[in-house]
């Protein structure tokens, strides 16, 4: 009996050791998966309820964009002014604004850079492995140059960067209930995606000499201001995402003549960036319920190989969406069709190069209708107009637009795996909306 009971008692000291160990292990989440949150979330208050409902002073910020932007193929940058209209709807007064710079993620100077780890080898270090440090410190050109920020009158801004984030420092305080309004230059070297990584760049076809530019994270924007944290302006890593202010925006794209353009919101002016046969397609999609092509394979193909020497600029609204994003290529074929969600009609598109066109024109815009339907019955009812599913080797979605993988082989055969991962990463893409 007593050995009995000391085995007994080893077992519980070794299973309290063990569960002790788990809670303090720094590589876990949580030691404990079935913990209380009561000391992690917020404490409840008269902005936020217990229940998680909105406190009955809610309160959140809003930003309103209005942006040109200009895409140079040639030299691989983009270019940009925007206007930014703030308004402080909290009972804050703000003396400064910050604002990310996502895209000073790929810059070797205004990185973050704190989640690489050192390269300095622990046991041994020769010249070569200097000299590659050394290197890792030299500007590679990338990320955002701001080259005017005023009020506006015009009057200048005094601004600081600190790596992927920018805090304005206002000329009189923001008081509760007041907007402010400013301007924004910029430009950047847009990054090689497959070889950088990141989810906005360009992916490069050898082949045919095109780029397919997935354009994100892209445009200096509001950070969040709350009630429970202050400004959320934690450095970006390229590994995360962080909430965003809700606005409206109105964006002027100008790319190559021969681009097509997917965004983020609805264009405004198909009538004169597509020519009459290309809207007369569109116009048909309105009532389809099969895709129509708006853009064929055939001509898709032709494009790749006569590329044009002028710019369209293709403009785009959105209301009360987090983010914008945007896609143009001259490769792409687009489709479309109509659906209805609680008597709302919902343009379900695709965009895709002849490397996906197996797959994505028999499934793609189907899959992009089936998600939100399905969807808006057991959630809520999508709540856009326009819904996009974008073949670009990857996947991450944005309001209204989403980029996906599933390529075909050469020859155009895929397998079942192949199939079945792009429907399942564009359910779960479009469903992020």
């Amino acid at each position: 009996m007593k050995a009995l009971l000391a085995s007994c008692s080893l077992l519980v000291l070794s299973i309290g050791a063990i569960a002790q160990d788990i809670r303090n292990n720094p590589n876990s989440n949580h030691g404990n998966r079935f913990e209380q949150l009561g000391t992690i979330l917020p404490t409840p208050n008269e902005y936020r309820t217990a229940s998680g409902a909105p406190g009955s002073k809610y309160w959140q910020q809003r930003a309103d964009y209005v942006i040109n932007c200009t895409l140079d193929e040639k030299n691989l940058r983009l270019f940009g002014s925007e206007t930014v209209t703030y308004f402080n709807n909290s009972p804050d007064p703000l003396t400064y604004l910050w604002l990310q710079l996502d895209e000073n993620e790929h810059s070797t100077t205004k990185n973050a850079n704190y989640q690489d780890p050192s390269s300095v080898s622990q046991t041994t270090m020769n010249v070569g492995q200097l000299e590659r440090m050394a290197d890792e410190k030299k500007d590679n050109g990338f990320g955002v140059n701001i080259t005017k920020l005023t009020d506006a009158m015009g009057k200048p801004i005094r601004y600081t960067v600190n790596k992927t984030m920018m805090r304005i420092d206002l000329p009189t305080a923001l008081l509760p209930g007041q907007k402010t309004v400013f301007k924004i230059d910029w430009n950047y070297k847009i990054p090689d995606r497959m070889a950088q990584g990141g989810r906005g760049g360009y992916e490069y076809f050898p082949e045919d000499g095109n780029h397919l530019f997935t354009i994100t994270q892209w445009f200096p924007r509001m950070c969040v201001y709350s009630d429970f944290q202050g400004w959320q302006n934690h450095q970006f890593t390229g590994r995360g995402e962080f909430a965003l202010t809700f606005g409206n925006y109105v964006v002027n794209i100008t790319v190559p003549a021969d681009h097509i353009v997917a965004s983020t919101g609805e264009c405004q002016n198909y009538a004169q960036v597509l020519n009459p046969t290309r809207l007369a397609r569109w116009q048909k999609a309105q009532t389809s319920n099969e895709p129509i092509e708006i853009v064929t394979l055939a001509e898709a193909t032709a494009a790749e190989k006569t590329k044009a020497t002028g710019t369209k600029t293709w403009t785009y609204k959105a209301e009360n969406v987090r983010d914008f994003a945007w896609t143009s290529s001259r490769k792409y074929v687009w489709d479309a069709l109509a659906t209805n969600v609680a008597g709302r009609k919902v343009m379900c598109m695709s965009l895709y190069g002849k490397e996906a066109y197996g797959l994505y024109r028999k499934y793609s815009t189907k899959a992009v209708r089936h998600t939100i339907q399905s969807y808006s019955k057991f959630s809520i009812n999508y709540p856009y107009p326009v819904a996009q599913s974008i073949e670009a080797s990857n996947g991450m979605e944005y309001p209204m637009i989403c980029f996906n993988y599933g390529r075909t082989e050469k020859d155009g055969t895929y397998s079942e795996a192949t199939k079945n991962g792009m429907l399942g990463v564009i359910i779960h893409e479009v469903g992020h909306n």
